[in-house]
């Protein structure tokens, strides 16, 4: 029996369930759950380096497998808890626009150069190694900062870095600066990266 997951869809932030089972492939089960790679690295030490990684088309279950016979459908629950985890540090594009209304709030964008120059939120700053530093030394770790990317499925990546670095506070833009464009700002225009 497969069990059915209530996810959220990763770009509207509508709730969907995801029905998975242990055959699903690699690459199938990280479209449909965007967090499920850091939840099985930090859970089972799966995918993070060359000596625990997988193909995208390998299945669940074959991964499983090769790691101690791990059950597929416990690992299938726990990443999806874990994925509703990282779902309490995004935020919509229309909250974040009130909270930027109601108060300070911080945007850093992890885009390349390239993207951020050629579209961005007004107020963001992009980020590099030297705002790093300034991040560290002088900002309080208490402020609110939203990370931002180009379609929201980097930045859970970043707010990880962040938050492992004693920033409580850390969020991430659900949908990036696409959905921003879409639901918020529609003059910024849309661009797909080749």
């Amino acid at each position: 029996m497969s069990p059915c997951i209530w996810a959220r869809d990763v770009y509207f932030g509508r709730m969907t369930t995801v029905d998975l089972d242990p055959q699903v492939t690699m690459a199938e089960l990280l479209l449909r759950l965007p967090g499920a790679q850091r939840a099985l690295f930090r859970l089972y030490h799966i995918g993070g380096c060359s000596s625990c990684g997988f193909r995208p088309d390998e299945t669940l279950a074959s991964v499983c497998e090769r790691n101690d016979g791990l059950n597929p459908d416990d690992v299938l629950a726990r990443v999806a808890e874990a994925c509703e985890e990282d779902d309490k540090i995004l935020i919509s594009p229309g909250d974040l626009a009130n909270a930027r209304r109601e108060g300070e709030v911080r945007l850093l964008d992890i885009r390349t150069r390239e993207e951020f120059d050629a579209v961005k939120i007004e107020g963001s700053r992009h980020f590099s190694q030297e705002l790093l530093q300034e991040i560290m030394t002088d900002w309080s770790k208490d402020g609110t900062i939203v990370l931002i990317d180009h379609q929201g499925t980097r930045v859970l990546d970043a707010a990880a870095y962040f938050t492992g670095h004693g920033f409580p506070n850390i969020r991430a833009l659900r949908g990036g600066v696409d959905a921003w464009s879409i639901e918020v700002d529609p003059s910024l225009p849309r661009y797909t990266v080749e």
